[in-house]
């Protein structure tokens, strides 16, 4: 048992560390290649913040564990809105760009439903995958031609690259891409085995182990940037990067999953975890608009005191003591 934890921690300790590598060295190999600035930050570096839930998810889908693949990705989803963006608007106020209620945020909810149906039967097919993979495909696309459209714009949200990191050499650059990635498929492959053997001796789900202790460990990422955001009095950044950050979990990384292997689910990921994501995206909404586009401390407290609620009652349920 001793070691399954250490596995685990140090595992989670070595993801955040290598995930942060690989994003600087992808974002400045990317600087070398020509590629745009608002472009890097928009894709590199946005998605980039996401690879631990997409090695995860991956890993543990060819290890035939589809809930720790399903747990992950879901759960990193209900730590961002609920946990991150809580935790955020209880330092500074989070601003909500009207764009973001017009377009990224309607996305996000059309995604979410999307989901929801395709996990009706309680499993997603290859076929299915294959669908949220070309839904990735068409936001990315759609991303990419409006970041070229308002290139010049002052009012775009992509959070532009650290200058140190687009002064890397070519050299450095490769030499993290490389160390990086790799790095974050041992870090994984750490986190999953000691996940899974600890959910084994303790009679527990992987879906659960997914939602709990995996989505807080790979959703760090997410929480040091909205932290630094919010205390550098920048909180508008922080919606746009989680919005970003849910699309890609819900379409790229279950997506890959299911193409790797089928994702058979209980009914709990559905009912309880598919039902708590969707209404805290749809939450979002009546805040901003009473709140002139603004999500008050005391919304902020609302979702931290939903988010205990929830980890609290999976892990009552998982005790057998609900």
């Amino acid at each position: 048992m001793i070691l399954p934890v250490v596995a685990l921690l140090c595992g989670l300790a070595l993801l955040v560390w290598s995930a942060d590598r690989f994003v600087d060295g992808a974002a400045a190999t990317a600087c070398h290649a020509g590629m745009p600035l608002f472009l890097v930050g928009m894709v590199v570096v946005g998605f980039g913040t996401s690879a631990p839930e997409l090695v995860i998810s991956a890993i543990a889908a060819m290890q035939g564990n589809p809930g720790l693949a399903i747990g992950n990705a879901f759960g990193s989803n209900i730590s961002n809105l609920a946990l991150i963006l809580g935790v955020t608007a209880l330092i500074a106020p989070v601003v909500v760009a009207p764009k973001i209620l017009r377009f990224e945020l309607p996305v996000l909810t059309v995604i979410t439903l999307l989901t929801i149906v395709l996990l009706s039967n309680l499993s997603i097919s290859r076929l299915d995958a294959l669908l949220l993979l070309l839904a990735f495909a068409a936001v990315m696309l759609w991303w990419v031609i409006t970041g070229l459209r308002h290139r010049g714009s002052s009012n775009t949200s992509v959070t532009p690259v650290d200058k140190q990191v687009a002064s890397m050499s070519l050299r450095s650059a490769l030499l993290w891409l490389s160390f990086g990635l790799v790095m974050l498929i041992v870090s994984s492959r750490m986190l999953v085995w000691g996940a899974v053997e600890i959910a084994t001796t303790l009679g527990i789900s992987d879906l659960v182990i997914g939602l709990t202790v995996v989505a807080i460990g790979t959703s760090l990422p997410e929480l040091a940037s909205a932290i630094a955001a919010a205390r550098k009095k920048v909180p508008e950044l922080v919606l746009g990067n989680i919005i970003g950050s849910n699309i890609f979990n819900t379409l790229a990384v279950v997506g890959i999953a299911g193409v790797i292997h089928p994702l058979d689910i209980g009914a709990d990921a559905l009912y309880r975890d598919c039902f708590l994501m969707t209404l805290l995206t749809v939450a979002l909404f009546l805040p901003a608009w009473r709140s002139k586009y603004l999500l008050s401390r005391c919304f902020g407290a609302v979702l931290l005191v939903v988010y205990s609620i929830y980890i609290a009652a999976i892990s009552l349920q998982a005790l057998g003591l609900f």
